[in-house]
């Protein structure tokens, strides 16, 4: 089951789309390269691939709303496991040579084909229910600080110890399966700055020269991330009089929000007067991004996300499939901010940085 609705060009992308644009952030092979041998960076995704499939075995398998799950989960396993390694045999098998879009797309495609739909859904409400308990403390302790740059500092800190809960990562996963993990200390435990990618200074220094009007946010995780890294950070753009576009994917992928589950957390998040912890959102719109994985090809949106955004003047992308593997490079007709945190071994060397370092990458556009 993929998304059904027509899909078009994000409209912020500079024209033409096919010469100036290209999702995936890393290049896995390049054009002197064998066409029918892959290369050491495929060989090194696809086990990053393979990996992952024992833990979403284990979700698929213990999935209450599937018949036969166990079955059907080994089924998967098998699967998926079988296709990576053609692909490492072939690369141009099975829709290759393969990039992190089609690695994922395979992945989900499995899952669906087996009758999974969701299988990170009971983690995803649990974590949901978790982090709306600790939102007001946390909104509390950023709006107490008094000094709007280190208000934004603080912000941005909180989307990166939001962005650690991420279950397509092997290693986060099982950190997370035996004991959670803690937003306040993820905080305190950033990777000391500079960055791997660190435009945090002149992005505090254009926010506080010129709020933007409107801002589009491509939103990654559930959880801590959407709750206590995301709605805290466009709350204060709200409260500060911009309007605030939350992208979130259609259909289920990992643990990202979908837009329907957001919706559902900014219900119970409302006070009795429709606020947010004060603040009001009626500037503040969900829309369906058209998007069915955990990484974004912005060659095809949603009506609606396109149709919402050709106005805005700032563009963010956040997390690592969104922000980092893909779209780190890309280019946007208004000011854009890629935003997320480095959760495998390869991304943070492509970078050049550590494992869990962050990345703020913000481009103004000279009007």
């Amino acid at each position: 089951m993929e998304s059904d609705s027509v899909m078009v060009p994000f409209p912020l992308l500079p024209v033409p789309i096919e010469s100036n644009y290209r999702a995936c952030t890393i290049p896995y092979r390049f054009p002197s390269d064998n066409p029918r041998k892959a290369t050491p960076t495929e060989i090194s995704w696809i086990d990053l691939f393979s990996n992952s499939i024992p833990s979403f075995k284990e979700r698929a398998e213990s999935d209450t709303s599937v018949p036969d799950a166990p079955v059907r989960a080994e089924k998967f396993a098998q699967r998926y496991a079988e296709i990576l390694e053609d692909l490492k045999k072939d690369p141009e098998s099975h829709g290759g040579p393969p990039d992190c879009i089609l690695l994922c797309r395979i992945r989900e495609l499995i899952l669906r084909e087996l009758g999974f739909r969701d299988i990170f859904k009971k983690v995803k409400d649990e974590e949901n229910a978790k982090a709306i308990t600790l939102f007001p403390e946390v909104v509390r302790l950023s709006d107490a600080i008094e000094d709007e740059g280190k208000r934004i500092e603080n912000l941005v800190r909180g989307i990166f110890a939001g962005n650690i809960f991420d279950l397509g990562s092997a290693q986060l996963a099982e950190v997370f399966s035996k004991d959670g993990m803690s937003f306040l200390a993820s905080c305190q435990n950033l990777v000391p700055r500079p960055w791997v990618i660190d435009d945090l200074d002149n992005f505090q220094a254009r926010w506080l020269k010129k709020p933007w009007k409107k801002a589009v946010i491509f939103v990654d995780n559930s959880g801590a991330d959407i709750i206590l890294g995301i709605l805290p950070f466009a709350r204060e753009m709200l409260r500060q009089g911009m309007q605030v576009v939350l992208a979130a994917n259609e259909l289920p992928s990992i643990n990202d929000v979908t837009y329907t589950e957001l919706a559902e957390i900014l219900s119970k998040l409302k006070d009795e007067n429709g606020q947010l912890m004060g603040v009001d959102i009626s500037n503040l719109l969900i829309a369906n991004s058209g998007n069915d994985l955990p990484v974004i090809d912005l060659a095809r949106v949603s009506q609606e996300v396109a149709y919402l955004s050709t106005d805005a003047d700032l563009v963010i992308l956040e997390g690592m499939g969104r922000g980092i593997e893909t779209n780190l490079y890309a280019q946007f007709k208004c000011d854009s901010l890629k935003i997320g945190m480095v959760k495998h071994p390869e991304v943070a060397q492509f970078l050049g940085g550590r494992l869990y370092d962050c990345v703020i990458k913000y481009n103004e556009v000279q009007s």
